[in-house]
């Protein structure tokens, strides 16, 4: 595994770094920066400040922003856009769009871990139109279409 250095910024000193849980973790912890314990009740959603800003390496790189799967299958709280995008260029604080899809209301408390930020690689796509598409087994059959389950 290759480490890459990406150089953050704390914004707020209640900041925590970013961290890994475990030696094998493929995301690092992002943890909320509240004033006071937040209460989302269902459906309700909630922009969470971290505190931190990044700066990537370069236009190879993105820092993807998903929820952390403990508070998402024990409570429902997700990432209210599936995954956050953080360009290379961006440089403002992380902030985590935080929504309850559990039936109970969830407090989230100051410093609490509430989302993963993994670095990927990225590939810059030169989009060709063409008149027909190389064929495939599988063709245009979509939405479970592969019969597989």
């Amino acid at each position: 595994m290759e480490t890459i250095s990406v150089h953050y910024k704390v914004l707020d000193p209640r900041a925590e770094a970013p961290g890994y849980a475990t030696p094998g973790a493929a995301a690092a912890d992002l943890h909320a920066v509240l004033d006071a314990p937040l209460t989302l009740a269902p459906m309700q959603r909630a922009l969470v400040p971290t505190g931190l800003a990044i700066a990537l390496p370069g236009p190879e790189m993105v820092a993807l922003v998903y929820a952390r799967s403990g508070l998402s299958i024990k409570h429902g709280l997700c990432m209210a856009n599936g995954v956050g995008v953080i360009d290379s260029d961006y440089r403002g604080e992380l902030k985590a769009p935080m929504i309850n899809l559990g039936q109970e209301p969830y407090t989230i408390a100051p410093g609490e871990r509430i989302a993963q930020l993994c670095i990927a690689p990225v590939y810059t796509a030169a989009f060709v139109r063409a008149d027909t598409l190389d064929e495939t087994q599988r063709g245009a059959g979509g939405f479970g279409s592969t019969g597989k389950k």
